[in-house]
């Protein structure tokens, strides 16, 4: 399957840009080949190793030195896991986070889920509902069925993806033609009739909590009465990745011109990367009322936003949800060339409600305050976050390193309250969606009857077991102001950055990489990430 995704990776992001109205030629293709082939090529390439340590009677993680976290938690560690990993993504790190109590030789002898099972008897037929907006989501959701849960998969097709079915067909033609996997397309009628067919064993979704509560509760007054009865519609498990709001935790330090350019541009991005059609945009930045570059690093933001260049808000009823932020903030300003763009800086004490607990899925950009500096600030905005704010799937921390020092032993501890399935220091929580052998999923607590941002994790191609939540880091300043700035950190702008001018010629070279690693084109990625 690796090679044969590798064969269709132009056609692939060529659809996809055709789909969202960019140019195969525009830097912003640059996320269609990081988060499409990219994304499914690690993957596939990571279980590979994964499933052949499996076979020769190993553990996936079997010679590695695990770590330990703040309240008895063992971390395996994500990123890097090799010389040349770490010469390629050098000054980010991922750790995967399992429950507390679980102790090394436990998270060795479990690594493996399903594939462990050698009895050759499958685990039935799961339903993979595939996402709308990333298009990597929907194979790498069937090789987690496929592999982790020992299922052969049906794969329904999101409408808006469609187009692709040829492409991913393609693609996932080795599965499909030993009967593993079969893909569909269709509407809400096809997706009503698998989820409730006596052969399936299992759903998962990418998608909407209200999609969700649709399959597992119905609609209307049956779905009033099943809750109320404790007796869902949906008779066989389900998983899912629903989303969420996602916020940004700006900690007040004392930032440089070139820093503050640079985090505005890192923060839009969170938001802007697939024009803000993702499950994980950041859409609420927390910053604090008492730093004193507040209104300077929020002017940032907004001029940052007004000069990204054009992008067509493409998903369906995303025109709409942009004219709804506005309805309920009538002080919302319409930022960018087309005015495409929404940015919303609430004054202390407005409600900020309807910003919070609603997922825009557009490109609406919110900015609240919470009052405090250092570990006050931080603890502040650590309540704030899980509290306010709907959904658990994401959070990014911004920090420089002088008051991340200043904070000492309280940050880990502060981060560890964190609940969510990904928290990124100093990078986008996108790049643990984009880490193979990184966790991808809601942090665990979440039922039927309140499904936040969904149940059980993907990806995860190291096959961990008893997983809590992956922690992804990179370092606050791009190279060469981080070795000035005390950061061991050698990487440029990242690729995935919506102001990235190279984005489209490193994410081809990243997916070729992805296809066929070697030190050879390690010197051209690097050319072409340094001119971004």
């Amino acid at each position: 399957m690796h090679e044969t995704a590798e064969g269709v990776a132009e056609q692939w992001v060529r659809l996809a840009c055709e789909i969202k109205g960019i140019n195969f030629e525009d830097p912003y293709a640059g996320e269609e080949w990081i988060s499409g082939p990219y994304a499914v090529l690690a993957g596939a390439g990571t279980l590979a190793h994964t499933l052949s340590a499996l076979a020769q009677g190993k553990s996936p993680i079997g010679r590695d030195r695990l770590g330990q976290a703040t309240g008895d938690r063992v971390v395996v560690n994500a990123l890097p896991r090799s010389v040349q990993q770490w010469t390629l993504m050098h000054g980010f790190t991922a750790g995967v986070w399992l429950r507390p109590g679980i102790s090394a030789e436990q998270a060795k002898a479990r690594a493996g889920l399903g594939a462990l099972d050698r009895t050759g008897v499958s685990a039935g037929v799961g339903v993979v509902l595939g996402a709308g907006n990333i298009t990597s989501i929907a194979p790498l959701d069937v090789l987690y069925e496929l592999v982790a849960s020992n299922r052969s998969v049906i794969l329904k097709l999101n409408p808006v993806l469609g187009r692709l079915e040829p492409v991913l067909s393609a693609a996932l033609a080795p599965l499909i033609r030993e009967g593993f996997v079969r893909i569909v397309t269709g509407g809400a009628e096809v997706g009503e009739y698998l989820t409730s067919h006596a052969g399936v064993s299992h759903v998962h979704i990418t998608g909407s909590a209200a999609t969700h509560d649709v399959i597992v509760w119905g609609t209307g007054e049956e779905a009033g009465r099943r809750r109320a009865s404790g007796e869902p519609r949906l008779t066989v498990p389900i998983t899912s990745e629903l989303g969420g709001v996602s916020p940004v935790i700006v900690v007040p330090g004392r930032w440089s011109k070139a820093d503050l350019r640079f985090q505005a541009e890192h923060v839009v991005t969170m938001r802007m990367h697939n024009s803000g059609h993702n499950c994980v945009a950041g859409q609420v930045v927390i910053v604090s009322s008492d730093w004193s570059q507040r209104d300077e690093f929020v002017a940032e933001v907004e001029r940052v936003l007004a000069e990204l260049r054009p992008r067509p808000v493409w998903y369906p009823r995303g025109e709409e949800r942009l004219a709804q932020a506005c309805d309920v903030y009538p002080s919302m300003q319409r930022v960018g060339p087309d005015g495409s763009r929404a940015l919303i800086d609430l004054p202390a004490g407005e409600d900020a409600t309807a910003l919070e607990q609603t997922e825009f899925f557009a490109p609406v950009l919110g900015v609240v305050s919470v009052p405090g500096t250092g570990s006050e600030f931080l603890r502040a905005a650590v309540e704030h976050a899980n509290e306010k704010l709907a959904g658990t799937l994401g959070v990014n921390v911004l920090i420089d390193p002088r008051t991340r020092r200043r904070v000492g032993e309280a940050f880990d501890d502060l981060i560890a309250e964190l609940r969510y399935g990904t928290v990124a220091i100093n990078t986008w929580t996108g790049l643990g969606f984009l880490t193979a052998t990184a966790s991808w999923g809601a942090y665990p607590g979440a039922t039927i009857d309140d499904i936040q941002s969904g149940t059980g994790i993907v990806h995860n191609a190291l096959l961990l077991d008893d997983v809590e939540r992956t922690v992804v880091e990179g370092a606050f300043r791009p190279f060469p102001r981080s070795i000035a700035g005390g950061e061991f950190s050698l990487f440029p702008k990242a690729p995935w950055f919506s102001t990235a001018r190279s984005a489209h010629t490193t994410g081809r070279l990243l997916a070729g990489y992805a296809a066929h690693p070697s030190w050879a084109k390690l010197p051209g990625i690097f050319l072409s990430a340094f001119r971004a």
